[in-house]
């Protein structure tokens, strides 16, 4: 069955050399992009923070459907699939990459903002009650103004500091709900798993092997993963490995044969079963669902 490929987005900004770019939400979705559409599930290689200052509508990120509104933000990692929806919302896209982080933060901001966009320690989504929207509506609009208006030989620097007093707000705001306390013991170590994982998820899937790459004993790191997100190390991985043979479910025209074997199953009967087991549906239902 042929499905639609997802469309892979690399960082771009036209007007300066710059790794970080802020765009108005109705100025992008009202663009002429030639090589796919914002309403089609794509794949970025940066970081992308929406900030809806009015309007409704529904934006998807890896397959979960968030509501949005006036004081919504979404934050959304490196690598994640998401898409739009049709909307008649307004507000501010935020975008950096990798490199911006390192140049222009402390190795300890950078690891604080990572952990803001990790949606395996906190939901991609905060919603501001009028008094938060005021503070971050204040942030963003002055963000704008430096690197569109002023543009000097100081306007680099002051949208660095604006930008690291508006992730700090919102770390703020995550953690005071139920997201993960960012100094909670294990969270460095539970991180490094989560990279183990999402890059060897299709080789293996043993709790075993990865306590072994981390030098530690499975109990601890179990002990990890049930401190920072309530599950053993096992159901993690194969929350991770479920996310991604999604991924390749809606990204590729592969079938579902080569799937199993792309993603280390030995029998494609073994996939059916793991990913009928964790999603209630079967590969193709899921597939079709997506397209």
């Amino acid at each position: 069955m042929k499905v639609s490929n997802v469309q892979q987005v690399k960082f771009e900004n036209e007007r300066v050399e710059s790794q970080f770019d802020i765009i108005m939400l109705d100025d992008l979705l009202s663009r002429d992009i030639k090589d796919h559409t914002l309403y089609d599930f794509q794949q970025i290689n940066f970081y992308m923070m929406l900030f809806y200052t009015s309007g409704t509508g529904v934006h998807t990120i890896d397959f979960t459907d968030y509501e949005i509104n006036k004081g919504t933000i979404l934050s959304i990692r490196k690598d994640q699939i998401h898409k739009f929806g049709q909307t008649d919302a307004q507000g501010y896209l935020l975008l950096f990459t990798d490199e911006f982080l390192m140049q222009f933060f402390e190795e300890s901001e950078v690891l604080k903002t990572l952990q803001l966009f990790n949606e395996l320690l906190n939901s991609p989504k905060v919603q501001l009650n009028s008094k938060q929207f005021t503070e971050i509506d204040v942030l963003a609009t002055e963000i704008y103004n430096e690197y569109f208006q002023v543009n000097d030989q100081h306007s680099l620097g002051i949208v660095r500091s604006l930008l690291h007093i508006l992730f700090r707000k919102i770390l703020r705001l995550k953690s005071g709900s139920d997201a993960i306390t960012m100094t909670k013991k294990y969270l460095p170590e539970f991180v490094n798993f989560q990279s183990l994982v999402e890059n060897q998820c299709f080789t293996t899937k043993k709790v075993l092997d990865y306590a072994g790459q981390m030098m530690i004993s499975t109990k601890t790191l179990n002990n990890i993963t049930n401190t920072i997100v309530h599950k053993s190390a096992k159901q993690f991985i194969d929350e991770i490995l479920v996310k991604q043979i999604k991924r390749l479910l809606i990204n590729t025209d592969v079938t579902i044969k080569e799937i199993a074997y792309t993603t280390g199953f030995e029998e494609p009967t073994n996939l059916y079963k793991f990913f009928k087991k964790n999603t209630g549906l079967t590969p193709e239902q899921f597939r079709i669902s997506k397209i």
